[in-house]
């Protein structure tokens, strides 16, 4: 059985796999069984927490229910209200797997039930024409997926079925995170490939190192910059100017196209002990691009009008939105990213979703976009203090 609400138009959809989830912290504290998981799961609450819910719609994936689908999970993901198809199995079991965590971030990761993988072909027409398409997959795979989805769009906009001569004109915007596994270097020349039919490509710091054959990516470092300018210079984008946005955990995010940069922090930061909100990483990656594509088409919405707001007399910031040209809305989508995977890591599992008695959505009690406005105004006194750190200004 398929459940599905239609919805005329889907911002965003992932490609990403529902998983089950069991989580072990190493003996650093004790280990969860039954956590709702999955690139698809992080990946949809990013996006979600950026459309809110009056686009909550809008926001379109593929959950596989198998025999042993707990009621609980079920009850969680309606809550969220976002455009799910629920395809029912009951001759197998949900997709599950084993989640390690070591004290460096280094995590491992094994399939404990077998998977099943989401296709482009198993997408329905409304979703093939997602204005966004997130996917954690190899370098040959990406390249696969974007043929086939471009491939039936035309087919469908051939056959007039396309929502609207706009629409049907506009290529979608594709984000994808290379999966861990083959960050290595035997890749390199697939991942650069890939790279050029891919709008962002987003490797974590370690998955970087490890692709180009380096302990890590550190943005202070020669070699470092040097990748970096070897990656934009090879193209990102069939224009060539799309991004590489680098996930570098506690440190935030580091974001360049040919000609820009942008530094965020992360939203937690420690207090002056140490301390700090973070509870368990698992999907924070997946979140951060989730909402980031999201984001991206987000322009004129209650997010960017906070961002914009709170931004709007910082002479930094205006004249490094100035070298983004056509692409303002990008360092904008990254905020909303970087204040997505803040609410993630707050808890094992997913945030919480509650409506307040005024009809007030909250997430773990607060407003997605009273902390878009609080991080902002946080980056704007920094962008005072040292713009140069955060910002490629000429």
């Amino acid at each position: 059985m398929s459940v599905q609400v239609q919805h005329s138009e889907i911002d965003f959809c992932t490609l990403g796999m529902f998983i089950i989830d069991d989580i072990d912290f190493g003996g650093s504290r004790p280990g969860v069984k039954n956590v709702i998981g999955g690139a698809a799961s992080y990946a949809v609450v990013g996006a979600r927490l950026v459309s809110g819910s009056k686009h909550a719609r809008s926001v379109s994936w593929i959950v596989d229910v198998g025999s042993d689908f707990p009621a609980e999970t079920f009850d969680v993901i309606t809550s969220w209200r976002t455009d799910c198809v629920f395809r029912e199995d009951h001759s197998r079991l949900t997709t599950r797997a084993w989640n390690g965590y070591h004290p460096d971030e280094k995590r491992d990761f094994k399939y404990l039930t077998p998977k099943l993988r989401l296709e482009p072909e198993m997408l329905s027409d409304t979703q093939v024409w997602s204005k966004t398409f997130h996917m954690v997959c190899s370098a040959t795979r990406c390249m696969s997926i974007v043929q086939d989805i471009l491939q039936r769009r035309d087919e469908l906009r051939k056959a007039g079925k396309a929502p609207s001569a706009a629409h049907a004109s506009k290529r979608p915007i594709f984000v994808w995170e290379p999966v861990p596994d083959l960050c290595t270097p035997e890749e390199q020349e697939n991942f650069l490939a890939a790279n050029k039919v891919v709008d962002v490509v987003s490797p974590n710091h370690m998955e970087l190192g490890m692709m180009f054959d380096q302990p890590g990516w550190t943005e202070g470092s020669q070699s470092s910059q040097q990748l970096v300018q070897k990656i934009t210079e090879s193209a990102i984008g069939p224009d060539g100017n799309g991004l590489l946005v680098i996930r570098a955990g506690k440190d935030g995010s580091y974001a360049y196209s040919k000609s820009c940069k942008i530094w965020l922090p992360a939203y937690h930061q420690p207090d002056p002990s140490g301390a700090t909100l973070v509870v368990d990483p698992t999907g924070a990656g997946n979140s951060f691009l989730g909402a980031l594509a999201q984001g991206m088409v987000t322009a004129g919405r209650e997010p960017f009008q906070v961002i914009d707001d709170v931004l709007s007399n910082s002479k930094a910031w205006n004249t490094a939105l100035d070298t983004w040209g056509d692409c303002q809305h990008h360092p904008k989508a990254l905020i909303c990213a970087t204040v997505a995977a803040g609410f993630v890591v707050e808890q094992i599992g997913v945030p919480q979703i509650e409506i307040d008695g005024d009809g007030k959505e909250l997430w773990n009690q607060t407003e997605f976009t009273e902390r878009v406005r609080l991080y902002t105004q946080r980056l704007s006194r920094t962008l005072e203090e040292s713009a140069q750190r955060h910002l490629l200004i000429h």
